[in-house]
């Protein structure tokens, strides 16, 4: 177990509500000495095992990346999330997220899938909610790596709306099978798994989860998929013709496949958000190296103030993404942390503890897909036009990215699950806006605090002002739509980004004043911090104008107006974000890896 101070936090969407001050996160600075232990041999391996062979693997060569998959087996690393008795390590979430990120520094985005699916949605379902003979099948020799595993819930007419699938499954009139017909498509490890989980319609309307062996009668997997990047993972469309599947292989219970399906992918949304951080860490290196060397009118293109912004950009977000990420998983753990191990149903109240973090798991995904597409974009900017070519590692890496914002559910339907859960646990009073903005003209009465030894009051300051911004605007959404506010999506994906702003903000100071020390890292996270924060604030600032006048039709009242007005200027920092940028960059360039 870690020190987690954030415990009281029990679900997800109290951060909204809650003072900045209190609130001491884990992050990566809280990790043990064998969280560091685990992180060092994973990039170890990464970079001796994955990233010498990455071009490799990208021309779908199954033996390289199955033979580097049961390596990671005999490390252990494949059962980080399993229980021993099954052959996994059964290690925290945090671990797991550390694994993720490790590999995905071995520059090649199709393993990572390759390994994300076998450790993540591929094996989860079974884990959580797989009987003792299941697990006993199934989870050893998926551990090893000798078994493959793949997760399919995508059809050809349900992507997003994934519980619209139309594969059935009808219990045979003897009782010993179930009938499955139907088909699946985008399956990551489709053509190398042994094993799939499949959600079907038991009865034509019952979803619910298989386990499917790959030998099973009537089932067949497809061709590969071409596709515009992640060439060397497999893809395939899976097809059932009447396909024999024995009755003790439902997983869980009949009408729980939405059960299944959704805590498996709020495990694979931050697992994700781990690959891209890891990855951008990469790519920023990559730029880092090449704007030193690279010479344009006499001096590396470095030392140009517009590299420099764009280095700092990609610095201050990658940290940002990570400390969400790492806030999030430590709420996670704080939760499994106290449940009983010796309960029959343990695995499943796990899973239910990953569900109370819905909201966060899908802002992280969201941020660290959005990140890593900002420092694809911006590190293949700074090769010019060896970034567009292939001998060059940002082209791969720019193909690779784009499906980030697509699988482990669209942005679109991430933003749609964090403003939806944050309107559910409003309406059934888990989060109180009324008594939280009871005290709106108390905070507006009080004077910006001048407390010198504490170098984040103006930015604690400004943040608390904009979760009472975000609250009043929240409040009067679900005012003026109700429950329907569901289907004002453009005004719903604002909201969700104005929390995820107000989320991340807090865990980056967080995570800064928790790390300050005399050197030079901890000063650079305080320089990250003050930048961060003045930059999203001026994005809720933004977002919030844009909601107020949906909401208000244009014309907002001036009551209401005087307090907009109020906690905007509160909110709005004086910062010199540019200074800022320009130190943070020369530090960076003195560094060889990304240092934080």
């Amino acid at each position: 177990m870690t020190d987690r101070k954030e415990l009281k936090i029990k679900f997800g969407g109290q951060w909204l509500t809650s003072p900045v001050n209190d609130t001491k996160v884990f992050c990566r600075e809280s990790f043990t000495e064998d969280h560091q232990d685990i992180d060092a041999m994973v990039q170890e391996f990464a970079r001796d095992r994955i990233l010498p062979n990455a071009e490799a693997i990208d021309k779908l060569d199954k033996e390289l990346s199955l033979g580097l998959l049961r390596e990671m087996g005999e490390l252990g690393l494949i059962g980080v999330d399993t229980p021993e008795e099954y052959g996994g390590t059964e290690l925290d979430k945090i671990t797991s997220c550390i694994v993720t990120e490790g590999m995905a520094r071995g520059g090649s985005p199709s393993f990572s899938c390759t390994f994300s699916v076998q450790t993540g949605i591929g094996s989860m379902g079974i884990v959580f909610y797989g009987t003792p003979a299941q697990k006993e099948k199934y989870l050893p020799k998926m551990m090893t790596g000798e078994w493959v595993n793949a997760y399919a819930l995508t059809e050809p007419g349900a992507g997003s709306d994934a519980l619209s699938g139309k594969t059935t499954a009808y219990l045979s009139e003897d009782g010993k099978h179930y009938i499955l017909n139907g088909d699946k498509q985008f399956i990551s490890n489709g053509s190398w798994a042994n094993v799939f989980t499949v959600l079907a319609q038991v009865d034509g309307d019952k979803f619910s989860g298989f386990i499917i062996d790959r030998d099973t009668e009537g089932f067949d997997v497809g061709a590969e998929e071409k596709k515009m990047g992640m060439k060397g993972s497999s893809t395939t469309p899976l097809k059932f013709t009447n396909a024999i599947v024995p009755a003790e292989n439902l997983l869980f219970k009949i009408g729980k496949g939405a059960t299944i399906a959704f805590n498996a992918l709020n495990v694979g949304r931050y697992k994700l958000a781990a690959a891209c951080i890891g990855g951008s860490k990469l790519g920023l290196e990559h730029a880092i190296s090449y704007a030193k060397n690279r010479r344009q009118f006499g001096q590396p293109i470095a030392q140009f103030d517009a590299m420099k912004g764009k280095i700092s950009d990609m610095t201050v977000r990658i940290y940002a993404a990570d400390s969400m990420l790492y806030r999030t998983v430590g709420l996670i753990q704080g939760v499994i942390d106290e449940l009983d191990k010796s309960e029959p149903n343990y695995y499943i109240k796990m899973g239910e503890a990953t569900e109370k973090f819905a909201i966060e798991a899908s802002m992280a995904k969201v941020f660290g897909s959005e990140t890593s597409d900002l420092v694809v974009d911006e590190a293949l900017q700074i090769h010019g036009g060896y970034g567009f070519t292939e001998e060059y590692p940002m082209a791969r890496a720019y193909r690779d990215d784009r499906i980030n914002q697509i699988w482990e559910g669209t942005n679109e339907i991430n933003r749609a699950i964090v403003t939806g859960y944050m309107m559910k646990k409003v309406l059934m009073e888990e989060i109180s806006l009324r008594d939280y903005l009871r005290g709106m003209d108390d905070f507006l009465s009080t004077e910006t605090p001048d407390i010198t030894e504490d170098i984040f009051h103006s930015e604690k300051f400004a943040l608390e002002s904009a979760k009472r911004l975000a609250s009043l605007v929240f409040q009067e959404a679900l005012c003026e739509y109700g429950q329907d506010l569901k289907h004002e999506q453009q005004l719903s994906e604002a909201l969700a980004d104005i929390f995820t702003y107000i989320y991340t903000s807090g865990s980056v100071i967080s995570r800064a004043r928790q790390s300050q020390s005399s050197n030079g890292i901890s000063y650079m996270s305080s320089v990250i911090a003050r930048i961060f924060t003045a930059e999203s604030l001026l994005e809720v600032k933004s977002l919030s104008n844009i909601c107020l006048n949906k909401i208000f039709m244009e014309t907002i009242p001036e009551n209401f107006k005087d307090t907009i007005i109020q906690l905007e200027s509160r909110m709005t920092l004086t910062t010199d974000i540019i200074s800022l940028k320009q130190s943070l960059a020369d530090y960076m360039y003195t560094q060889n890896n990304y240092p934080f």
